[in-house]
């Protein structure tokens, strides 16, 4: 067990705030029920029934469940209730009032949120209950900043030919922080209804006709999740900063587009807890009138080892 993945969380005061505040809203004192899946040490469930939460239930199936349950008794949280399983395999669960659930990684949907929501909606919550967090916008952007690109230099500096490592090493997606100046306009390309849409494969795209001419490396990706109306929580390089950052879509080569020309992405992904995360990416270079001038095709399961 990773126990300083554990203290990032607890450290990350804006998340831990954004979500005290949207569990704020919902609970009544002494009224409202809650299930916290994915719960590792405990803080959110410890948040509940500072809110006034009657019954807590957590859901943890990781080796920090251990550490959960003494921090539940060294805070005299009895009525917090642990239940060291994963919430899809549990039998007849209870049902709660609020699902409250920070199973978000870095690229939003790694954690299999989508399939551990609309299983839990569906049988843990009471008609009329409330999701936290109940809604994930997935953002896009062209990245014109050449900083990251040239980390990839390396394979062709070696005085060898190395074009097959370096190859898979651009069919990687990569964390890391970017500013502002260096993107191009975001847009959305997925939104994410959690609890009701149990689509776990999902696919979007985007496109940017240009004003002036400009080189372009990657994309950068991020999230934005409403937690309840009016409480949210952004990666996104202007956001406040968190544990989380943005992630970099390497291209194969830079797209060197003209003003008045078009670039494009399209985006896959398919999540599970036994098939793991696999993520694609197509971009297109369009001239003036539309047509096609170049095409680029990556794919994470490219960037592994056999």
């Amino acid at each position: 067990m990773r126990i300083e993945y554990h203290r990032t969380l607890i450290a990350d005061r804006v998340r831990n705030e954004a979500f005290e505040k949207a569990l704020g809203t919902v609970i009544k004192r002494g009224e409202t029920s809650v299930a916290d899946i994915g719960a590792g040490t405990g803080l959110l469930a410890l948040m509940a029934v500072k809110c006034g939460a009657r019954d807590v239930f957590l859901y943890e199936t990781a080796e920090v469940a251990g550490v959960a349950a003494k921090v539940l008794k060294a805070n005299g949280a009895r009525n917090c209730h642990l239940i060291p399983c994963h919430s899809t395999e549990m039998v007849d669960p209870p049902r709660v009032d609020v699902i409250v659930s920070e199973t978000l990684g870095n690229y939003a949907l790694e954690e299999h949120i989508i399939e551990t929501l609309a299983d839990a909606k569906k049988r843990f919550l009471k008609p009329g209950g409330t999701m936290i967090p109940r809604r994930i916008e997935q953002y896009v952007a062209p990245v014109v900043g050449d900083r990251i690109h040239r980390e990839f230099a390396a394979w062709d500096e070696t005085g060898f030919e190395m074009s097959v490592a370096r190859a898979m090493s651009l069919n990687n997606i990569y964390v890391r922080t970017l500013a502002s100046e260096e993107l191009l306009e975001a847009k959305l390309w997925d939104t994410v209804e959690l609890g009701s849409d149990a689509r776990s494969a999902r696919k979007g795209e985007a496109s940017w006709k240009l004003r002036r001419a400009v080189s372009i490396y990657g994309f950068a990706v991020w999230w934005r999740a409403e937690l309840v109306p009016g409480v949210t929580l952004s990666t996104a390089p202007d956001a406040q900063r968190t544990h989380w950052e943005q992630l970099y879509f390497p291209l194969l080569s830079p797209i060197a587009a003209k003003a008045g020309e078009t670039v494009s992405v399209a985006l896959r992904s398919r999540t599970s807890q036994e098939g793991g995360t696999h993520v694609a990416w197509t971009a297109k270079h369009l001239d003036g009138k539309g047509s096609e001038v170049a095409r680029q095709a990556l794919n994470l399961d490219k960037g592994y080892l056999p």
